[in-house]
């Protein structure tokens, strides 16, 4: 089975470039170009010298001793909100910003929900002296007013979303209207597996940088490179692509992906797309998204920023549906009750989004000592009104 993207942009059913015609030749250009750049010996080389010195990796990965002790399992987590920034979102924004610097793209936009993205985005901007742009639905502008904050001392120009949810979504849909009407001089780095051809590829492997340390860090600690279970939280699902990457061909690491149920899958408050959603094209690739019987769109809900989408990525799309990876859902109180206990177990307050993923191991039993891997997309400091608020601190 292959899991990974063909020459036409598909990975099996999933994908392509569902485009407006203004926007056909910088997919084009970026399609036939996007390989080549990334896998020449020196951007390479000032990649991975930017990820060293820059954003910090490799990231650690920790043996959580007292989780594991709690759940009867050895359990690791990644720590990617160590990262400079706070969350897996460098990655993917590092090799962006020195691909469009090749491409001579002189202005940079983004669309964000948690803020992570449109920090890292920021952040690479000012470090390459690019313009930067970010969307961000006007709700995620108040429930992450900390990374609004970052973006702006940066130099970013923030651009609220104000249609439909005001979230993730509709962020989204702006960034892509500015790139239509904006198509020569600016590049838009894309924060997850999402969007057309060949971003969805091109993300993943950014972001394969954290299973490819996973794999090294796993045989030194303890022999072995490949995990029994690896868990990550889906939104767009550029974490979860990032730590499933190298373990795709590997059957026997099982793979488990965990979307946001909101206030509980059938409540009409959820993202959990695999669940409510079908075959459909959203924002330039064919996935998996919540929509109407007319195709319309259903507004997705979480209290985390960065789940509230309504569809995956179209290489996600892929792994669901030839049941290579498991997508589960996991509810707001069950994502803010887990976060709270690996703060208190372990010292380790994290993101909310990361937080669905920790949640997921109390539906888990394990016959005998199995190696578990958790991916810590993010750190929580951002939530911190949100746990506030919850817990009434």
């Amino acid at each position: 089975m292959n899991y990974h993207v063909n020459e036409k942009g598909y990975f099996g059913d999933f994908g392509g470039a569902y485009t407006p015609e203004m926007l056909y030749p910088n997919i084009e250009n970026l399609r036939k170009q996007y390989l080549d750049i990334i896998y020449e010996p020196k951007f390479q080389e000032e990649f991975h010298q930017l990820l060293k010195d820059y954003v910090g990796r490799p990231s650690p990965l920790f043996l959580a001793e007292r989780l594991s002790a709690k759940y009867g399992t050895t359990i690791y987590l990644k720590r990617e909100d160590l990262n400079h920034t706070g969350a897996h979102k460098i990655n993917n924004t590092v090799g962006q910003i020195l691909l469009a610097s090749r491409l001579g793209k002189k202005r940079i936009i983004a669309e964000t929900g948690a803020g992570q993205h449109g920090v890292a985005t920021a952040t690479v901007c000012a470090l390459k002296g690019l313009e930067c742009i970010v969307y961000m639905g006007e709700v995620d502008i108040k429930r992450q007013a900390p990374n609004v904050a970052r973006m702006k001392m940066m130099g970013a120009k923030v651009i609220p979303a104000t249609s439909g949810s005001k979230t993730l979504k509709d962020a989204t849909n702006e960034a892509m209207r500015d790139w239509i009407n904006n198509p020569v001089d600016t590049h838009y780095i894309i924060g997850s597996v999402v969007g057309p051809h060949p971003y969805p590829d091109m993300v993943a492997r950014f972001q394969s940088v954290i299973s490819e340390e996973t794999k090294k860090q796993l045989k030194e600690k303890t022999g072995i490179e490949t995990p029994d279970y690896v868990l990550a939280c889906v939104g767009g699902g550029s974490n979860a692509m990032g730590i499933f990457y190298h373990f795709l061909d590997d059957e026997d690491v099982k793979l488990i992906a965990i979307e946001a149920a909101g206030k509980g899958v059938y409540s009409g408050k959820s993202a959990a797309t695999t669940f409510l959603g079908k075959e459909g094209v959203l924002h330039g690739s064919k996935s998996i998204l919540m929509q109407t019987e007319d195709g319309q769109v259903i507004e997705p809900y979480s209290i985390s920023a960065g789940l509230d989408y309504p569809g995956i990525g179209p290489q996600h799309a892929h792994l669901f549906k030839v049941n290579r990876a498991k997508y589960v859902s996991i509810t707001d109180d069950e994502a803010i009750q887990a976060g709270k206990l690996c703060a208190e177990l372990e010292g380790i307050i994290p993101a909310i989004e990361t937080a669905h993923a920790l949640a997921y191991l109390e539906e888990m039993t394990f016959a005998g000592n199995k190696t578990v891997v958790i991916c810590l997309s993010g750190r929580g400091d951002k939530d911190l009104n949100t746990y506030m608020n919850y817990f009434d601190l």
